[in-house]
């Protein structure tokens, strides 16, 4: 090999080397697009919460937190039988829908605005 090819792939090599460098560096530096999607993601994943009354407490719950968690916080205790919805012992009434307290989540908000000041009756 001539010394004219060896300084050809020299440069050759460098160049891409280069750019591959500079390529990933800008892949990994922060953008204004980049902060502008983590701003929307963390407004847009708020917690949906439910307003649950019983027994004259009201409490907000996350939706889709264990229902038994939140009937606790109200002071409500289900009786449990199996711990796996099988036996249906544990039903407690949510807003007029019957849902085992073991295995059920908590509903979300209602729509109706009457609803979401009063809260969901647990009974």
């Amino acid at each position: 090999m001539s010394i004219s090819r060896l300084s050809f792939y020299g440069i050759a090599i460098t160049t891409l080397l280069c750019g591959f460098i500079t390529s990933t560096a800008v892949a990994f530096m922060p953008s204004n697009n980049n902060a502008a999607v983590a701003n929307s993601r963390t407004s847009s994943s708020s917690l949906q919460m439910t307003l649950l009354t019983g027994n004259g407490k009201k409490v907000d719950v996350p939706a889709g937190s264990p229902l038994k968690n939140a009937v606790a916080k109200l002071g409500i205790k289900p009786k449990y039988s199996c711990k796996k919805g099988d036996c249906g012992s544990c039903t407690i009434s949510v807003g007029g829908s019957r849902i085992k307290a073991c295995v059920g989540k908590v509903p979300p908000q209602p729509r109706l605005k009457s609803l979401q000041e009063k809260g969901l009756e647990v009974k």
